[in-house]
């Protein structure tokens, strides 16, 4: 409901303003059968008339309505009754309650020294302050409104006492070979963070007091809000005027820029990009507090025989035809030494045969493998002497097959 032009609804309904709820729904109804537009057909004055005890029934018969009613002699849905209750008890409410100075919510001290509050309480309805016509510096209730939720709010709170500080965390990227990352081991790591300061030991001051700045050691600060003066509990020393004095080594944090060196382990089968913490290692806190954690993103090298991926290694392994053709076991490169492969008869180029178990060890349990894919690839041998060349004629002759065949079927 938008604001309303100042009217006696007591009056408009005819009852006392101690009527209590039951005494105003009577009061409407008996007058709603008098003035109801289906009773008095094409009668303006008595449709004018129903309009008016209706908006009085509406505002009076609720709690909330007429409590803001009967402070401000008249309703806005912009106004907040607890506000409006909190500030009729500082000084402002029915006329003749605004001018001169006086404590406003939260015990706030405040101005209104040169301020118009007629707009709040007389004039046409069109001249009436609403929600949208309030801004700084306007003499609007909305206006009035924000500032006294604004400021009395800050003023009425209590600043937050420095209490101890958690530290921030910190995240660094180490790149370590591929056998470190396969077999675990340990490292150094040079690393920048803020460290405890050594003179005020993290609390950040002196100890020596020394008059705020902000309030000039009275403890109040003013603020404006439109043509109103408020005078406030200073936010920076919390109305006592005084501070401390800051740390002159670390200039008032509490902490101070140090380089470090870092040894931390490995664990075995770490993987490629894997985060480990190390509690307590980031920047310290200030006043008492913990200090934060530092991760190391960890980024394992390559290896030019060996590939990684998750808990498998893979390796490609060459191997002879007649190794492919009638089968063997040969001596293939793991993580762990030699092992040996069985190739069965007839394997082809790029065939895999795996490995069970002789991959990297999980991180998670050691107990744990992961397995070694192996990718054979055929190889050609070079013909060096007439024997060996006789020896393929013969193979040849004996096995006619033509391995292109199915090719040419699908061509």
């Amino acid at each position: 409901m938008p604001s309303t032009q100042s009217k006696d609804y007591y009056a408009l309904l005819g009852v006392k303003k101690t009527a209590t709820p039951e005494e105003i729904r009577k009061a409407f109804r008996k007058l709603a059968r008098k003035f109801h537009p289906d009773v008095n057909p094409g009668d303006k004055k008595a449709e004018e008339k129903f309009k008016e005890i209706s908006e009085a029934n509406d505002i009076l018969s609720d709690e909330k309505k007429r409590k803001v009613y009967d402070q401000f002699g008249f309703y806005s849905d912009q106004i907040d009754p607890a506000q409006a209750e909190a500030a009729a008890r500082g000084g402002y409410g029915r006329p003749g309650a605004h001018s001169g100075a006086g404590r406003g919510p939260q015990g706030v001290p405040f101005d209104f020294e040169g301020f118009d509050f007629s707009n709040f309480e007389s004039g046409p309805a069109h001249q009436r302050p609403t929600a949208a016509s309030s801004g700084p510096g306007s003499s609007g209730w909305g206006g009035f409104r924000d500032i006294f939720s604004g400021i009395f709010n800050q003023g009425g709170a209590k600043p937050a006492q420095a209490g101890p500080q958690p530290g921030t965390d910190l995240e660094y990227t180490v790149n370590v070979d591929f056998w470190t990352a396969v077999r675990g081991g340990t490292a150094r790591l040079q690393i920048t963070r803020r460290e405890t300061c050594p003179t005020c030991h993290g609390r950040a001051s002196s100890g020596t007091s020394v008059q705020c700045p902000e309030c000039h050691g009275t403890g109040q600060v003013t603020q404006m809000g439109g043509r109103m003066k408020f005078s406030i509990q200073c936010p920076r020393c919390g109305g006592s005027g005084h501070t401390q004095d800051g740390c002159g080594t670390c200039h008032g944090e509490g902490t101070v820029q140090r380089q470090d060196a870092i040894d931390f382990r490995i664990k075995a089968g770490t993987r490629d990009g894997q985060r480990i913490r190390l509690g307590g290692k980031g920047n310290a806190g200030v006043n008492g507090g913990a200090a934060g954690d530092l991760y190391l993103i960890i980024r394992s090298g390559p290896h030019s025989v060996f590939h990684r991926v998750g808990d498998n290694v893979e390796v490609t392994v060459p191997i002879r035809v007649d190794e492919a053709a009638l089968g063997a076991k040969i001596d293939v490169p793991t993580i762990d030494g030699r092992a040996q492969l069985r190739i069965p008869p007839g394997t082809q180029s790029g065939q895999k045969l795996r490995m069970r178990q002789k991959g990297v060890a999980s991180p998670a349990n050691e107990e744990q493998r992961g397995d070694q894919i192996v990718t054979v690839e055929l190889t050609v041998p070079h013909l060096r002497d007439e024997r060996s060349k006789e020896i393929l004629r013969e193979f040849a002759q004996l096995n006619t097959e033509d391995p292109r065949s199915e090719l040419w079927n699908k061509v």
